[in-house]
């Protein structure tokens, strides 16, 4: 298949009908993948691994932190994505991706700070630090916020989709920088990334690697949570979609009367 042939497979769910059709299709499948990965990646990571020998049971708060940390920044990345196509192309489903998966980012972020506290009490001796990490995400969160106040303080829709868009791209610093603060500023709290590579502990040394025995089920929490947000993107995105045409239709009615 040429190039050409693929991107018009791909720009055809711009679509809303062929978007929404394909979605009703795909949906059953994410949602039962993501209760079997996290159902199975949660037991097995609660209950079925050793307490670390420094942290305790208190590492165990990971299986929970990493998988909404990385969506968290994920999601916003994403929205950067759908919100450049938007502004290219002017494809309303890529706009209503964004504003759809908005509100999932901040439970994400809120999800990873408020857990990254209570891992944080502990070990560090207090539940919040201005870490360079903590602070960058504490920033993209407000961005969040801001991001989705704006979608309701414009009326026109499409005026709101380029502001918003506009707001995504200055925001894509802070979902950067929450993830390699740790290698941009060497003075963090954060250890360098070791979750995504696993092996034995190695020591004390900061680029130490996660244990086989915490990334496997680690891991499996992270597809679940992959799954589960890819599952609420397309769930609420085709909410987004039916949502504006009740609007279109309700201000037809009122243009009639």
């Amino acid at each position: 298949m040429s190039i050409a042939a693929k991107a018009n497979t791909i720009w055809q769910y711009a679509n809303p009908k062929k978007f929404l059709a394909t979605t009703e299709r795909v949906l059953p499948f994410f949602w039962a993948s993501a209760a079997i990965c996290l159902v199975v990646g949660l037991v097995w990571g609660f209950f079925f691994t050793p307490d670390d020998f420094r942290q305790g049971s208190t590492v165990k708060i990971i299986y929970l932190h990493v998988p909404s940390a990385l969506m968290a920044i994920n999601c916003w990345l994403m929205m950067l994505v759908t919100s450049l196509v938007w502004l290219v192309r002017r494809h309303h489903v890529s706009a209503l991706a964004a504003r759809a998966a908005a509100p999932i980012g901040v439970v994400m972020t809120l999800i990873a700070l408020i857990t990254g506290a209570i891992w944080g009490q502990p070990m560090w001796g207090t539940w919040w630090a201005w870490d360079p990490r903590l602070t960058s995400f504490l920033i993209l969160f407000l961005f969040y916020l801001g991001y989705i106040a704006l979608w309701e303080a414009i009326e026109d829709p499409d005026t709101a989709a380029d502001l918003t868009s506009v707001l995504c791209l200055v925001g894509s610093v802070f979902a950067i920088l929450s993830r390699y603060a740790v290698n941009f500023w060497n003075q963090g709290l954060h250890q360098g990334a070791s979750v995504m590579r696993a092996g034995a502990v190695t020591g004390t040394d900061t680029t130490e690697k996660v244990s086989n025995v915490f990334f496997y089920p680690l891991l499996l929490c992270i597809i679940g949570f992959v799954f589960l947000f890819i599952a609420l993107v397309l769930y609420r995105t085709g909410t987004e979609i039916r949502a504006r045409r009740i609007r279109a239709l309700l201000a037809r009615e009122r243009a009639g009367a």
